[in-house]
């Protein structure tokens, strides 16, 4: 929005802190090539369009703000004389896309001096080169050690997700080899056993019958009942007594595999009437290598489900498979993540997950989401482990308004009040050196809000720190995205 054209006065603006050491001849230039403005109270420029002015302003006062999730969020307020916006990076000329980084308005009439940004950029390279080699130097360093250093982030969230499931996968893999090893085994006394009964003196129903007391067996063994220890016990130990009175050797021996399958007294009284007396120790052991291979097979099927799915949620952590942009349930997200990072959080770290289920799907960049919960419950676990290694990792989600809140509480110390308004800004870290690079929170930022239009706060009080993410849920779609 324009605002009325007023003479400008070398003097005037040569009090300004900006050009109070220029020369006469410079302000006169200034004000030959710029002018002064005045507003009325409302809007002097949006954040988006095309940045052609530089403002410094006389007297009056400005309200800065950015737009986030649909809504302009104040950042700033001010009546100090000289303050300036707008157009700031002109001396870079077209190597940079000349915006506004912001929006400003004025609450009352105000003033300002206005330079074009082509005026503003030909001035700054006449009159200060030496200081625009310096700040192009910056500028471009600043960005670059941001990328290079956002590599080192991903690569260090690579190698956690890396340890975390080299970890994760080394449990379930190393049963199932065991497992293998010891089927491997009862398998081979099976048939040594299958062997000694077919040479014995056993009719051809005494077999029948022999067999399908085996498969009633292992189909006892696929619905077994859990018991807690004590019940468990005393079936132990019924089952004990009960193949001793009956002539069995070594019955503690197999008795607890037994109990394990989900046998009782009353089935070895029913399998005892089915094959006979006299064979009935030897119909045990052969029982028993049923119900060891049934319960190993269950064994290593268990294992290698926990395989398949950590290897599933490795695939939606990391998103390889996936479009960069699409409809996602944050739920599954920040499940697979903390399954990622469960080695990272470990046993003394108690995990809470408040989850509103009936939340609705997002358009999102699924893959980004889960690099910003690895920061956050990075943060949390480090400043839990600096509390002593112990704490309560609170995730929590809910609908506000238009958006979704996605909430990480921790009980550590908390976030000091006198960096609390830092902890966003890039190459900030509290960590020891060599253990933070001070970009994890503002990646997390700048993918919250500059890529899904939503924001990103903290509270935090001693034992009750929370980050709070707030997507918008209605977002474009993944076709007007691409």
């Amino acid at each position: 929005m324009s605002g009325r054209m007023m003479p400008c006065s070398p003097k005037e603006i040569g009090t300004l802190f900006l050009f109070e050491k220029l020369e006469q001849e410079q302000l006169g230039r200034l004000c030959r090539e710029g002018h002064v403005e005045l507003h009325d109270p409302g809007p002097v420029y949006t954040e988006g369009e095309p940045a052609t002015c530089f403002y410094v302003m006389l007297d009056g006062t400005v309200v800065m703000s950015r737009r986030v999730a649909g809504d302009d969020v104040e950042t700033n307020r001010t009546s100090q004389r000289g303050v300036y916006a707008g157009a700031m990076q002109a001396y870079l000329g077209d190597r940079v896309r000349q915006v506004y980084r912001n929006s400003m308005r004025v609450t009352e009439p105000t003033r300002f001096f206005v330079l074009p940004a082509d005026t503003f950029a030909d001035i700054m390279g006449e009159w200060f080169p030496m200081a625009v080699h310096l700040l192009e130097g910056l500028f471009f360093g600043s960005k670059n050690t941001q990328v290079t250093v956002g590599q080192r982030e991903r690569l260090l969230a690579l190698g956690s997700l890396s340890a975390g499931l080299t970890h994760e996968l080394n449990n379930p893999a190393a049963a199932a080899v065991r497992a293998t090893a010891t089927l491997r085994e009862r398998v081979a006394k099976m048939r040594h056993k299958l062997a000694v009964i077919t040479e014995g003196p056993f009719s051809r129903e005494e077999l029948a019958a022999l067999i399908e007391v085996q498969e009633r067996t292992a189909e006892r063994v696929a619905k077994a009942p859990s018991l807690s220890p004590l019940e468990a016990a005393d079936r132990e130990d019924a089952l004990t007594d009960w193949l001793d009175e009956h002539g069995v050797d070594n019955g503690w021996q197999v008795a607890p595999a037994f109990v394990q399958a989900g046998l009782d007294v009353d089935w070895l009284e029913e399998a005892a009437a089915a094959v006979g007396e006299e064979i009935l120790p030897g119909a045990i052991g052969w029982l028993n290598y049923t119900i060891e291979t049934e319960l190993l097979m269950n064994e290593i099927e268990d294992a290698t489900s926990r395989i398949s799915h950590l290897v599933d949620a490795a695939k939606q952590y990391s998103q390889l498979d996936r479009a960069p942009y699409r409809v996602v349930d944050v739920h599954e997200l920040l499940d697979s993540t903390l399954l990622m990072l469960s080695a990272k959080i470990g046993p003394r770290i108690r995990v809470v997950r408040e989850y509103d289920r009936t939340l609705p799907p997002i358009s999102a960049y699924p893959a980004e989401l889960n690099q910003v919960w690895t920061n956050l419950v990075d943060n949390a676990v480090a400043a839990m482990d600096g509390a002593g290694g112990e704490g309560t990792l609170t995730v929590r989600t809910a609908p506000v308004h238009e958006q979704i809140l996605v909430e990480f509480g921790d009980t550590g110390p908390g976030v000091a009040p006198e960096i609390r308004d830092r902890i966003f800004d890039p190459f900030f870290t509290t960590k020891p050196v060599g253990e933070g690079t001070g970009l994890g929170l503002d990646i997390s930022w700048r993918i919250i809000v500059n890529k899904h239009h939503g924001s990103i706060r903290v509270t935090s009080v001693p034992g009750d720190t929370r980050f709070q993410v707030l997507l918008p849920l209605a977002a474009e779609t993944p076709e007007e995205a691409a």
